[in-house]
């Protein structure tokens, strides 16, 4: 029984064994054949891959995921979406459509960590069209590559899979998982065990081409820092094959094809970081790519191997003996240098390309050994040496006048998103729709170049009185225009454009003198001090208004209420209309205390002097004297209203009157401080030293205060050998050193008493001694320093004997205040600068503006006082076909409201007037609607040289230097459209010219019928935003994902 119990047991452990080792067996072919043909994976991996899609859906999806990291979602900006949304939300736009994943792509990228799988463009980048999606600027970032698999020369193929992956294109099994190579991975994971064991090895890579995309597209800095970043790696780069279905075959073929056009390798001064076989080719070698690839291609070689996965193309043996020219030569060497250089891109393309020469003959003799090349390829091409470019070839490229609007556009762009550079904003894939008409814009700006050309200049009408005349060289100057449409979303840029053929942008880049614009502005704030004064009092019966205590120098105050009390029943408009016809004096006659001195003003022509003449006349003539006594009014109106800034110097003893002297004393100390500092910083001690000694009249008594005023400890011995030194021995015979040391002791006097004696400014005499002492010192830490000097200086003027003095730099002070109310106001209306020129100057241009700002005010009153955004850009739309889609479009604006409408409309009409009848009237008439009608027309001109002048003692004007010369014309056409034209011409020559705003005026009259079009054209006629199909949005059925596009 035991026995047959025994046998029974053995009978069982035979059947186990037996069921195991069938087991194993089957479990070993099931796992050799799934390694071999990849069935299973094949199934089931397609079955998700065929889950992976995208959709576009109005507004902001629940459902996208953006990358967080990797070299590729970073260069193509898909990394910053999330933030770059949120910042273009910030100035008013809205996300109107937007990809929305599956179900299954969530999942694998939220669960298992895997990147976001769908097909990858190889090239992309920015591109910018206009209104009517013509092409502006298009970047395709790698600039060079092939455009599908069958583009590839078998010979650069066969060696590209020779050298990364051999395996690849294997036709013999369909389903195979490219992303694993199950015996090289087992290779490599058993010398790398080796390594870690002690073994003096290099590991080889174990990575496939499949799973190589991966890591430098996606994974932190292209790098696999982990077993589970490999693992992500294979993961995402397993379910990408199959995304076409079961057979990988198209799928593998495109991974080559991947891997030519956008291997990484280093990087140059020209290009930043180049990727991909045709890049380097170019950028290292200066190789025409589609030059090489002929000289490769089939029919240009006589020989080589056919690659697997395509039909055939010749049939000659890899040994025959074909002719290879040394053309061909140097193009495959210079190919398989770039395929090797990607191992170690930045070393082998840099300090080690000897290394990389020689690893190219090793590999050479390899790929013949091998029988992927011939023999005479191989020989050919180890006799001839591939050079690269000189550094002078890799230097950047200059500035292209003819891409002057696609430069000005991508600065504003990257402004806008907040992107550092061009060269980080190129490489997004982004499509942006701008407003610009750029057919109109490019013949504007083809007719404002030829007027460089007298022929064309004389055709133009440019060349006459207070234009440019027969002789002077036209190449200098430089025309800008700006032109708007006012639109629902805000002031549309129409045009923007030069003639300068350089980076500057004349409208927007640089502070221009540009004279009587100001007058403009000026007169709109009077307009709207009228207005704030008649919204104040206009409620007020008769009785309180004429107890309303008024200072006598608050003129506008007392007007409106003259007016409010003849006529209760005046409205605003009439009362604005009444504002403008107000009289003043032309007269040059009269001086003007203002921005801290006495001046003189003048009218451009004499026979304006004895005029009377009212605000819309001189406006419409641009009589200066007239505006300088109306800013004076404004200033006075900012001063002496009630409860005005200086209301409280009628306040006996009020204490802000030391404050105010003390403000004096400090700013005016701090002016001349930074002069004098400007004078010494940076030279040695005894070089500042004699050259204060050459300011001081020879004198004993002088030069010794001086002396000891920057040296306070020195002794008798230093001082007479001082004197000694700037002195004759006869001036000295009668002098006491000693009694000379005693008596103009620093001691005996404070530092306005030294610079009385000195007859040298006090702070410049303190300022001398620190630095003697301090000879580092910045100029924060001089002007920290002086804090108590610059006070005792103006001791003299805190003496009550010294009102008139003291009243004088007060009003100074005020004036200033006042004129920062002014500044608040044109600010309010897009004033560019942080501050005014405290001067009556500024209403006749001293304070300087832009076009583009004198633009924007025009575009307030053509909007009837709403101040609009200026819009560049119309929408934006990222990463098109792809799971990170999104469409951005501009919203509608509603503006805010800067001025009473009222003041608009007198505005306006005032510069009618300065069309119809004044200094623009060459424009009057031409314009016209589509039904031939004439167009309503305004504008402003002015015009200003910009000067150094150097002024001498006494207020002597030594020399006055030209610096340029600018003529401006602001105006409206129409309805809707608003803008502004300059003349410019900068340098030492600018002296030369003597035009006038008649010149721009005129450019625009020559412009007429490139512009009309554009201003007929009916508004709203152009679709807005890129339109996207919504329609055909579907989730992707059938073997790949679906993603959606635009029109």
């Amino acid at each position: 029984m035991r026995i047959h119990k025994r046998a029974l047991s053995r009978l069982l452990l035979l059947y186990v064994l037996g069921g195991c080792i069938v087991i194993g067996i089957a479990v070993t072919t099931l796992v050799k054949k799934e390694v071999q043909t990849s069935k299973y994976q094949a199934r089931y991996l397609s079955t998700i891959s065929k889950q992976l899609s995208s959709e576009l859906k109005p507004g902001h999806s629940s459902a996208i995921r953006y990358p967080d990291h990797g070299p590729y979602d970073q260069r193509l900006g898909y990394t910053l979406l999330s933030g770059e949304i949120a910042r273009l939300e910030k100035s008013g736009y809205s996300v109107t459509t937007q990809a929305s994943i599956s179900p299954m792509m969530s999942r694998l990228v939220d669960d298992y960590g895997l990147f976001p799988i769908y097909q990858e463009k190889t090239r992309a980048g920015l591109r910018i069209v206009d209104q009517a999606n013509r092409t502006i600027f298009s970047a395709v970032y790698p600039t060079h590559g092939y455009p599908d698999f069958n583009a590839i020369p078998p010979l650069v193929l066969n060696t590209l899979l020779f050298i990364e992956n051999r395996e690849l294109l294997d036709e013999n099994h369909r389903n195979i998982n490219p992303a694993v190579e199950w015996d090289r991975l087992g290779f490599a994971a058993l010398q790398m065990m080796a390594r870690k064991l002690g073994a003096d090895i290099n590991v080889p890579g174990g990575s496939t081409l499949a799973t190589q995309l991966e890591k430098y597209r996606h994974s932190p800095d292209g790098y696999t820092e982990s077993m589970v970043e490999k693992l992500r790696q294979m993961g995402s780069a397993s379910i990408r094959a199959y995304l076409l279905g079961p057979d990988t075959r198209e799928m593998r073929r495109q991974i080559a094809l991947a891997y030519l056009n956008s291997m990484p390798l280093a990087a140059t001064a020209k290009l930043g970081e180049v990727h991909g076989l045709g890049d380097g080719l170019s950028a290292w070698f200066g190789a025409d790519f589609n030059a090489v690839n002929q000289l490769l291609s089939p029919t240009a070689m006589d020989g080589g191997s056919v690659a697997v996965g395509r039909e055939p193309t010749r049939q000659k043996s890899l040994n025959s003996t074909e002719r290879v020219t040394p053309q061909q030569a140097k193009a495959y060497r210079q190919v398989l240098s770039i395929l090797l250089s990607q191992r170690r891109p930045s070393y082998l393309l840099g300090p080690g390309y000897n290394a990389l020469q020689n690893l190219t003959d090793s590999y050479l003799r390899v790929l013949a050994e091998q029988g992927v090349i011939s023999a005479s390829l191989r020989d050919a091409a180890l006799q001839v040496s591939t050079v690269r470019l000189p550094k002078s070839d890799q230097m950047p490229v200059k500035f292209m006048a003819e891409q002057k609007t696609q430069n000005v556009l991508r600065t504003r762009l990257a402004k806008t998103l907040g992107v550092k550079s061009n060269y980080e904003l190129d490489r997004l894939d982004l499509t942006v729709k701008t407003t610009l008409d750029y057919g109109t814009q490019q013949a504007v700006t083809h007719a404002l170049r030829q007027l460089s050309e007298p022929d064309k200049a004389r055709a133009a009408g440019i060349v006459g009185f207070r234009m440019l005349n027969e002789n002077i060289d036209l190449a200098p100057i430089v025309y800008s225009l700006m032109l708007f449409e006012r639109g629902e979303k805000g002031n549309l840029l129409r045009i923007q454009t030069d003639n300068y053929d350089q980076p500057l942008d004349i409208n927007e880049g640089i502070r221009l003198d540009l004279g009587s614009t100001a007058k403009l502005r000026t007169m709109v704030h009077y307009l709207e001090l009228v207005t704030e004064i008649y919204q104040q009092y206009k409620d007020l019966p008769p009785q309180e208004l004429g107890r309303i205590e008024l200072h006598p120098r608050d003129y506008l105050s007392a007007w409106v209420i003259a007016q409010l009390r003849a006529n209760r029943q005046v409205n605003l408009e009439d009362l604005l209309n009444q504002a403008l016809d107000r009289r003043y004096s032309a007269s040059p006659y009269e001086n003007f205390y203002t921005g801290g001195g006495v001046h003189s003003f003048n009218n451009f022509t004499p026979d304006e002097n004895f005029k009377i003449m009212s605000v819309r006349d001189a406006l419409r003539d641009s009589v200066n004297l007239v505006f300088v006594r109306l800013m004076r009014d404004l200033v006075y109106h900012h001063l002496y209203k009630p409860e005005g800034i200086a209301r409280w110097l009628e306040i006996p003893d009020d204490p802000r009157r030391m404050e105010y002297l003390e403000r004096f004393a400090d700013k005016e100390g701090l002016v001349y401080l930074r002069r004098f500092y400007d004078k010494y910083h940076g030279k040695p001690t005894d070089e500042i030293m004699e050259l204060l000694t050459q300011r001081v009249f020879a004198k004993p008594s002088r030069l010794t205060m001086l002396y000891q005023a920057v040296y306070p400890d020195a002794d008798t011995h230093a001082l007479s050998g001082y004197l000694n030194a700037h002195l004759s021995a006869t001036a000295l015979d009668t002098e006491d050193i000693e009694q000379l040391h005693q008596k103009y002791s620093p001691a005996n006097f404070d530092l306005q008493d030294q610079g009385y004696i000195t007859k040298v400014h006090p702070l410049e005499l303190w300022l001398v001694g620190y630095l003697v002492q301090h000879p580092d010192a910045t100029r924060a830490e001089v002007i920290a320093a002086s804090t108590e000097q610059r006070q005792n200086v103006y001791r003299w003027l805190f003496k009550s004997s010294r009102k008139n003095a003291q009243q004088r730099r007060i009003m100074t002070l005020l004036e200033d205040e006042a004129f920062k109310q002014i500044h608040t106001a044109w600010d309010r209306l897009g004033y560019p600068f942080g501050s005014l020129t405290p001067s009556y100057a500024t209403s006749i241009g001293a304070s300087g503006d832009r076009p583009a700002a004198l633009a924007e005010l025009m575009g307030i009153l053509r909007n009837d006082g709403l101040r609009l955004p200026t819009v560049r850009f119309d929408s934006l739309h990222y990463a098109q076909a792809t799971p990170y889609e999104t469409v951005l479009d501009k919203l509608p604006e509603q503006g805010q409201q800067v001025l009473a409408p009222e003041v608009a409309k007198a505005a306006r009409g005032a510069l009618i007037g300065v069309v119809e009848a004044g200094t623009a009237g060459r424009l009057r008439g031409i314009y016209k609607s589509a039904d031939g009608k004439p167009l309503s027309v305004g504008g402003k001109t002015g015009t200003g040289d910009h000067r150094r002048e150097i002024w001498g003692a006494g207020g002597r004007l030594i020399d006055s230097i030209f610096i340029s010369r600018a003529a401006t014309f602001t105006f409206f056409l129409g309805d809707r459209f608003f803008g502004v034209i300059t003349a410019y011409v900068a340098g030492p020559d600018a002296e030369k010219y003597h035009f006038t705003s008649s010149l721009p005026v005129q450019i625009i009259k020559f412009l007429e019928p490139t512009l009309a079009p554009l201003v007929n054209k009916t508004a709203g006629g152009d679709a807005s935003g890129l339109l996207v199909n919504l329609k055909t949005a579907e989730t992707g059925k059938g073997n790949g994902p679906a993603f959606v596009s635009p029109l």
